[in-house]
């Protein structure tokens, strides 16, 4: 008697559009852990020299900007998800009780890049017939079916980065020695404002020396905004 094996589906990959996602929010959590925390630290420095008082200071603002990231970041991407769905519904129904229509929209769509109409018709004719759902959701709206982006790796990536990004100026700060804390904080700051900044332009296809100088300047007015507080209320 033979046994019958079952095979296990096989994981979808994700699209280049997910990961994108998800390096997307581990960038800006990053970027937001480093400026929060340090706003913190400069704040608290400024006002105190208790080592003890700066670093619990420090590491309850990561723990908060961390978990804010993420869940911001979750909320987010779960209303992206839904309204995503929600699209995918709605081109459904008028495939059954509009097909033309969504035909014509998908010929269109070729027409716009400088096929001919006829030929643009055999396509979307084809296309439609081999899957008519999955060719219009792409087409219409830039969607791969059944490819919804993840809050949860959004949230996840969000929650490490920003913790992660927030750990360079608090190390720095309260344990380097008294007479580089400092200096060693800025530099610190600047370092990975300019790291997060150089990843976010390649991301986002965007100039690169623009979003590195851009990030610099935003730390700095960050430090001086908050030592300035601290002035204030020492």
């Amino acid at each position: 008697m033979k046994t019958m094996s079952i095979q296990k589906p096989k994981k979808q990959k994700q699209t280049m559009a997910e990961r994108s996602n998800t390096l997307r929010a581990g960038v800006l959590g990053s970027n937001d852990g480093i400026l929060t925390v340090v706003g913190v630290l400069f704040s608290v420095a400024v006002a105190t020299t208790n080592q003890f008082t700066i670093f619990i200071a420090g590491l309850s603002d990561l723990i908060a900007c961390a978990f804010s990231m993420a869940s911001g970041e979750y909320a987010s991407v779960s209303s992206q998800k839904d309204t995503e769905k929600a699209v995918v519904e709605k081109e459904r129904q008028l495939i059954k009780t509009d097909f033309q229509g969504e035909l014509d929209a998908v010929a269109q769509f070729y027409v716009d890049r400088g096929v001919t109409k006829e030929t643009s018709y055999d396509i979307a004719k084809e296309l439609m017939a081999k899957d008519d759902l999955k060719t219009v959701v792409r087409v219409k709206y830039d969607l791969d079916l059944g490819h919804y982006m993840s809050p949860w790796n959004a949230a996840f990536s969000s929650l490490v980065s920003a913790a992660s990004g927030g750990i360079f100026p608090l190390a720095a700060m309260t344990f380097l020695p008294i007479s580089m804390q400092w200096p060693g904080t800025i530099l610190a700051v600047i370092a990975s404002v300019a790291l997060t900044g150089y990843l976010s332009a390649k991301l986002g296809d965007g100039l690169v020396k623009t979003a590195i100088v851009r990030n610099i300047i935003v730390g700095i007015i960050t430090m001086i905004i908050h030592y300035s507080v601290g002035i204030l209320l020492k």
